[in-house]
């Protein structure tokens, strides 16, 4: 059973219905639930939040029951029984329009972290049948969805670490044919690099190698930007690379502020927990 939270999200139950290793670093997860008709995203870099039980639970524990004050109630669980939440991008949606043996499913890409955190753990030992709970938009255009170029934009320019590539992929596989974009995706192995379909006229250059080194930077710097009245920039992944990035295309390349969105999805040395605490 799900129960609904402050609209336009809901709670939905799903289970792991396969899993596919992406490369060293990444796996994809597909989830399967009897109410996923009611699951509305237009992609793009849709954010989720995803809830997982510890070892040795069936499922993730979450007072779903109490609707609105589920947050309150969640917090006030012991750590070890409160279900691990994470935030993360859509990948895909796929509808089975109610054909027999062909459920609506969502891919989850997961990043394989070493030493592994609780949801790295999860995702690295996720099999068919496993449940998660899913706080999710039940209509499509929801402010969980942060790219959002404006309308006379007329390039786009995209830089996004391994956390971020599922988010990425996902956007240029929306754009549509004749827009121009820029891209620079981060990932620690050659085997992360991935083929993405696109009809837009993508430049699209994968930095590979030690995510310490300043080569995003610098090959952001270093790079000419095919030339534009109103580009759009997108910026997602490590929290001190996106203000350092976003410096850069404000500050020494002068895009206007407003037309370039930054998301940090993580920071260095940090978990979830208390990145959450901290804000």
């Amino acid at each position: 059973m799900t129960t609904a939270v402050a609209a336009p999200f809901r709670f939905f139950s799903l289970q792991v219905v396969r899993t596919r290793r992406l490369g060293p670093s990444l796996v994809r997860v597909t989830f399967a639930g009897p109410d996923l008709y009611a699951f509305h995203s237009r992609g793009r870099d849709q954010s989720l939040s995803l809830f997982l039980p510890h070892p040795g639970q069936t499922e993730p524990v979450v007072p779903i029951e109490l609707g609105d004050g589920w947050w309150a109630a969640w917090r006030e669980l012991p750590d070890d029984v409160r279900a691990v939440m994470r935030s993360y991008t859509l990948r895909a949606l796929r509808r089975g329009h109610g054909e027999p043996g062909k459920p609506d499913e969502i891919d989850i890409d997961f990043v394989l972290h070493t030493p592994a955190g609780p949801a790295s753990h999860w995702a690295s030992r996720a099999a068919a049948g496993d449940r998660v709970l899913l706080l999710g938009p039940a209509i499509a255009d929801n402010r969980a969805i942060r790219f959002r170029p404006p309308e006379d934009t007329d390039l786009v320019a995209i830089w996004g670490d391994e956390t971020a590539v599922p988010a990425a992929s996902a956007i240029l596989e929306s754009l549509p044919a004749g827009t121009r974009a820029r891209v620079w995706l981060e990932v620690p192995h050659a085997g992360d690099v991935q083929h993405v379909d696109t009809e837009a006229d993508v430049d699209l250059t994968w930095l590979v190698g030690d995510q310490d080194s300043p080569r995003a930077v610098d090959a952001v710097r270093a790079a000419q930007l095919p030339p534009a009245e109103s580009p759009y920039v997108w910026i997602a992944g490590e929290s001190g690379r996106v203000k350092e990035l976003r410096r850069h295309f404000v500050g020494e390349r002068g895009i206007d502020r407003r037309r370039v969105t930054f998301v940090g999805y993580w920071r260095l040395g940090m978990s979830e927990e208390q990145l959450r605490e901290s804000a």
